[in-house]
């Protein structure tokens, strides 16, 4: 890519000893455990006058020598420059969080301070090394007079010794969704343009993802095959977006983005974290997802006794007797919440319908629908009311809808079809987040926003979209992707159905039951096509094949499974495969898994267990002579810490177990 004049051009690496031997200058920075390795080393003439990085893992060069570029015209650093330490620090600490699939989060790291100076300008550099990967951010100080600055675009150039498989989004072009997107496998060589985050690049025994972090107020990167050629990942930061248009079905953006003057700010700016994240393989990579968390500042609500996890319903009538039904079933099957979607304020597609008001599309519903009455028969029964608003509302009327939202009674949001990629909406959407927080509501941001880590400093962030999810009919193959790439940028609302007539292509009902354990999300939105049995007939909805939920013994896994964990484990992690993920909560444990389109045998291992105790297990498995609407099969067993079990998985299937103390 051409550069323009007076083009800061850096090239970040990451290690931090000093050599003898002042043209080989190299700086390294090892994590506690010494795996993991960035290696900072000036290039050579040849190369511009830039600085390298290269990234180690267990002593092999993952990323061989790379490069960043910043292309802005307010600095001018000249033809050289210099690099100082300024300091190190070490971290081992572990922060506890109720909103996690852990609840002890380790972080623990090596960190080491840079200047980069010129003979006109300096960029300040950060760089981590931590056991579960790496990160750098760089901050703009202000200098020589200059206060605010525009930057024209970051360009990573990230290179692999060979043209190793990576698993990517579709590429991204306007009207198409890309966070909601399927995956393929491909060479990096032929990744398309606008891959997104966190991108999985297999490299024979390991594993290795590119991933964002603290991304607040900046443009959001993506990635794609480096248009200078070789066996090279570039990434970029995405342009301002000319005019909001968007698809009215699926929300996909048609706006086309502009390319100059990505990010604006005032200085010091701060980037988001740069991550390379690091592992032997699929399972481990997932475990240890918490490094993007890390990568985040601690919690800014000195109270989040009011932030609540939980099960989520959607109520699918939008009518006054289809809430109260909705009520009392969530009220005795151990859910948290009530939901009401697209439609109760008007067509959520037009600037001009009003979120202050209950209007009802009647599209959706003829109604009648109380929202005092509803809200209050809420409160009297111990439960929350959450509300759909679509961003046209939320970017013209957030600040009206608070208070009054918070004199309805409402206890959270749902985002919708909110604007990612650039800066402006990525700052608009945190600070709506932030807002939200000071009126004590959760909130679920859908459609293709992606997370990288901000629910660390803002908790009420419970959960977010980004994938491709059940109302989309995703295979079990899709969902054994998303596991293993997807969810290494944090939790992620899989709107589960159950009933609905998608569930017999999709997989089967166990595996619908597994995905509560295998698809991380602090909100688990159940049964989202399905209503209760008191629930009015209701045909004249754009909800989809909707059924009453029925009494099978199986949704008993539903009331008991919970939505935070204090322990993860990944048992198997075959990506497109198979996946069987172990979470433990207080001294229950419960095991989800999912076969993908062969027929597979698990050997479960229960040694996690506390040896010495005895436990009483109910494992749930698909069995077509089961004769319920479901066929799932519900087996009840006595196990230890010294006992396997071998189960035999027929393919797009799965098992769902609950494991408590005897």
């Amino acid at each position: 890519m051409k550069t323009v004049k007076q083009t800061l051009l850096i090239v970040f690496g990451l290690v931090m000893f000093l050599t003898s031997c002042d043209e080989e200058q190299k700086l390294q920075l090892a994590s506690p455990n010494g795996n993991s390795e960035i290696v900072l080393s000036p290039a050579s003439q040849e190369e511009g006058g830039l600085v390298n990085f290269s990234v180690l893992y267990k002593g092999r060069q993952v990323i061989l020598p790379s490069s960043l570029q910043l292309l802005t015209e307010d600095l001018d650093f000249g033809s050289k420059v210099e690099i100082s330490e300024l300091g190190r620090v070490s971290v081992e600490e572990e922060w506890t969080t109720r909103f996690g699939e852990l609840s002890q989060v380790p972080n623990r790291y090596s960190q080491a301070s840079f200047r980069l100076k010129g003979e006109r300008a300096e960029v300040l550099l950060t760089c981590r090394a931590y056991d579960e990967g790496v990160a750098f951010s760089y901050q703009i100080p202000k200098q020589n007079g200059l206060e605010d600055i525009a930057i024209d675009d970051e360009l990573i150039h990230y290179r692999f010794e060979q043209d190793f498989p990576v698993w990517t989004t579709p590429e991204r072009e306007p009207g198409k969704l890309t966070a909601q997107g399927e995956y393929s496998r491909v060479p990096l060589s032929e990744l398309p343009y606008g891959a997104e985050r966190p991108l999985v690049i297999e490299q024979d025994s390991q594993v290795v993802a590119l991933a964002e972090a603290r991304l607040v107020d900046f443009a959001r990167l993506s990635f794609s095959a480096d248009p200078a050629g070789g066996l090279s990942i570039l990434s970029n930061l995405d342009g301002k977006m000319v005019q909001t248009v968007q698809d009215t079905v699926t929300g996909a953006l048609k706006s086309q983005r502009q390319g100059h003057s990505k990010v604006k700010a005032h200085l010091p700016l701060q980037s988001p974290w740069r991550v390379v994240m690091l592992a032997d393989d699929h399972g481990q990579l997932l475990e240890q997802n918490y490094l993007i968390q890390n990568l985040n500042p601690p919690s800014a609500i000195e109270d989040e006794s009011w932030i609540e996890p939980g099960k989520v319903l959607r109520e699918t009538t939008l009518t006054t007797q289809g809430a109260m039904a909705a009520i009392d079933f969530v009220a005795d099957h151990q859910m948290q919440y009530v939901h009401f979607d697209a439609g109760w304020y008007g067509n959520e597609m037009k600037d001009s319908s009003d979120a202050t008001t209950v209007t009802l599309d009647p599209k959706r519903s003829k109604g009648p629908f109380d929202m005092k009455a509803v809200t209050a028969y809420a409160k009297s029964k111990g439960i929350k009311v959450m509300l759909y608003v679509n961003r046209r509302s939320l970017e013209r009327q957030l600040d009206e809808l608070l208070p009054l939202f918070a004199e309805w009674g409402i206890a959270g949001i749902k985002f919708g079809f909110v604007r990612v990629g650039d800066q402006q909406a990525t700052a608009w959407l945190h600070e709506a987040i932030a807002k939200a927080a000071a009126y004590q509501m959760v909130v679920d941001v859908h459609d293709e926003y992606r997370p990288t880590g901000f629910s660390r400093t803002y908790p009420n962030l419970l959960t977010q979209e980004g994938i491709a999810g059940d109302e989309t009919s995703v295979s079990n193959e899709h969902t054994l992707i998303t596991m293993f790439t997807r969810m290494l940028a944090g939790a992620a609302d899989n709107t589960v159905c159950y009933y609905n007539k998608r569930v017999e292509t999709m997989g089967s009902h166990a595996s619908q039951l597994a995905k509560t354990v295998c698809l991380f999300s602090p909100l688990q939105f159940l049964y989202w096509y399905d209503k209760p049995a008191a629930s009015p007939e209701k045909l004249d909805g754009l909800w989809g094949d909707t059924k009453h939920i029925g009494n099978e013994p199986e949704l008993a896994f539903f009331d008991q499974v919970p939505t935070t964990w204090d322990e993860t484990k990944v048992l198997e992690a075959e990506i497109a495969r198979l996946g069987v993920v172990a979470r433990r909560k207080g001294g229950s444990w419960y095991i989800g898994g999912i076969s993908g389109p062969e027929t597979r045998a698990v050997n479960l291992d229960f040694s996690f267990l506390d040896r010495g105790q005895k436990y009483v297990a109910k494992l749930y498995t698909d069995d077509e002579s089961i004769e319920t609407r479901t066929h799932v099969k519900i087996e009840e067993l006595e196990l230890t810490a010294e006992d396997q079990l071998v189960l035999q998985l027929e393919a797009n299937t799965g098992f769902a177990m609950s494991i408590e103390l005897r």
